[in-house]
């Protein structure tokens, strides 16, 4: 049993009390882009009662007369904006409880890609994927519909796009509640014998050559769909809960790690066609033969931010409660599943907040965020449990209804030390915890449930966490989750403005870089506290996908920035 592995010093995390559970509202992203038709009826209830109300957009002139009464041509030019509506999409009509069964008997259009078509001797089944959700509606042809004479010769494909008109019925076969019996269909877009997403099943490394096209597939569907879900399920947590959203920049000056791994931003090398093309002699240099930086775009070295912490701190000591939530890049020479050079991180800062304050943030948020996946993304989430992680969804409710435990990182190595397993890594105390250590903890140790280590040797963190008084170690925290390890770091901030600075000299870091944040501790300094957490970690952690270059749209990695 996991309590046979507890110290005596593991203790129950604090609940985040100024946080609750609020209700969440199913997500709706309709796409700017529509087909419609000015002045026409447009395509999606056929009905004239619904045309004008379901339509996107309809273009009214607009005649106003003149003084004299009579029309000139400027004054005829012009027209009104109609109001937006919202599609009808698949997800809708075989939505809700009874699968679509209340909506049989309703005269309505669709439109989206051709999954698959198969044809018999007096009827076509095309079955058609807009995107709302994993499964297609089934449209059932006979050659009396309008359009057919495209079907017949060919013209629809596997890929196509298509509106389809026609009535709502209840399905004879066995796989789906209701079907489309096709009235009308249109050839939107034409798709060529040589599209690589059949029906047949790809290898996922294969469908990164096609990152273009891969979210029309089940899987990379599904991952974006959930991946929508967590980015929406973030912003509600933060946004009930007090916080305000900061966009911190993209660009710095400063390393925030102190690890160096950045993507050097400059105008000193042309830029376009003549990039290939240029001497390192026409590279400015100084005197000593050195980069000249001055002579740069900033006038001094640039980077893209691995982390919007330290700016997120700025407004956390003015506005109590901030988050970001953003892109971030690393240029870390890395191959491997787990490494992306650009991915995007989640970053709250708390004012007035200690560590134990941050952990519980942490827990809450995770919690809401996954309780929202599994409330919201049901099928998709069937879906994974069924072809991606056997048991994702046992393992995501554990999340959810099990109290998170936390240690420290000292007892967390005596834990280690006395495991009854080989590990690769060594274990020792002043190392960091690699993931295989991290897996052990809360897989095996406890059982699959969440764990947070906290107080770090202050060797292996960065400058910005607050030194405890025991002077070895830092107010740090990782969250631990199974298959996963580390998803969450995090840690109080230092606000001591002469510990900071012997940090700083410590580590051998400019402090002149860092002036306007060691002026927060000079104005009115206050303990915060704050996480990160890698948002592709998260979408990893929430599907079961094993390879994070397969949660993102167009992963960058070292050697790929294609698409």
């Amino acid at each position: 049993m996991a309590a046979a592995f507890l110290p005596a010093t593991s203790l129950r995390l604090t609940p985040f009390s100024t946080l609750r559970f609020l209700s969440f509202f199913p997500i709706s992203n309709p796409s700017p882009y529509s087909l419609f038709r000015p002045l026409r009826r447009p395509l999606f209830e056929d009905s004239p009662a619904n045309a004008r109300r379901r339509c996107f957009c309809t273009a009214t002139s607009v005649s106003p007369s003149s003084s004299d009464g009579k029309n000139n041509h400027e004054q005829r030019i012009g027209s009104k904006v109609g109001e937006f509506r919202k599609k009808l999409r698949i997800a809708e009509v075989k939505g809700g409880a009874d699968e679509g069964l209340g909506r049989v008997g309703q005269s309505l259009s669709v439109m989206g890609w051709v999954r698959t078509l198969r044809s018999q001797s007096s009827v076509t089944f095309i079955e058609i994927n807009d995107g709302s959700c994993l499964s297609n509606l089934q449209c059932v042809m006979n050659p009396e519909a309008e359009g057919y004479d495209q079907v017949e010769a060919g013209s629809v494909l596997t890929g196509a796009s298509v509106c389809v008109q026609g009535t709502i019925v209840a399905s004879q076969g066995t796989k789906q509640k209701v079907e489309l019996k096709v009235r009308k269909i249109i050839l939107v877009g034409k798709c060529d014998s040589s599209y690589p997403i059949q029906k047949k099943r790809v290898s996922r490394e294969f469908l990164r050559t096609k990152a273009h096209l891969r979210p029309r597939t089940n899987t990379f569907g599904a991952v974006a769909r959930v991946r929508n879900t967590l980015a929406y399920a973030t912003h509600k947590f933060f946004q009930e809960s007090g916080f305000v959203w900061v966009a911190s920049p993209i660009i710095t000056a400063s390393d925030c790690e102190g690890a160096g791994e950045q993507f050097c931003v400059t105008t000193l090398i042309p830029s376009s066609h003549e990039t290939t093309n240029t001497s390192i002699d026409a590279i400015p240099k100084t005197k000593g033969g050195l980069v000249d930086w001055s002579q740069d775009f900033f006038g001094k070295p640039a980077f893209l931010t691995v982390s919007g912490q330290l700016n997120g701190e700025t407004y956390a000591t003015a506005l109590s409660d901030i988050y970001t939530f953003g892109p971030t890049f690393r240029a870390e020479n890395s191959n491997t599943s787990r490494h992306l050079a650009e991915f995007w991180m989640i970053e709250p800062e708390l004012a007035f907040a200690d560590l134990d304050d941050d952990m519980a943030c942490a827990t809450a948020y995770l919690q809401y965020v996954v309780k929202c996946v599994l409330d919201n993304c049901k099928e998709d989430m069937e879906f994974f449990d069924t072809w991606i992680e056997k048991g994702i969804i046992h393992r995501l409710s554990d999340v959810v209804e099990k109290e998170f435990l936390q240690l420290s990182y000292t007892d967390a190595i005596e834990l280690l030390l006395k495991a009854n397993k080989k590990f690769e890594f060594p274990v020792k105390w002043g190392l960091d915890l690699q993931s295989e250590h991290e897996r052990y903890l809360t897989e095996e140790a406890f059982e699959g449930r969440p764990v947070i280590i906290r107080n770090y040797p202050k060797e292996i963190k960065a400058f910005y966490m607050r030194e405890n008084d025991d002077g070895k170690t830092v107010a740090a925290m990782d969250m631990l989750v199974p298959r996963v390890g580390e998803l969450i770091g995090g840690s109080q901030r230092e606000e001591r403005l002469e510990v900071l600075e012997a940090r700083l000299d410590e580590l051998k870091l400019d402090k002149e870089s860092y002036w306007w944040y060691l002026d927060l501790r000079r104005y009115g300094s206050v303990p915060h506290a704050g996480f990160g957490l890698g948002f592709e970690r998260l979408v990893q952690f929430a599907t079961g996908i094993d390879n994070i270059r397969d949660v993102i749209p167009f992963p960058r990695s070292p050697g790929s920035a294609d698409f």
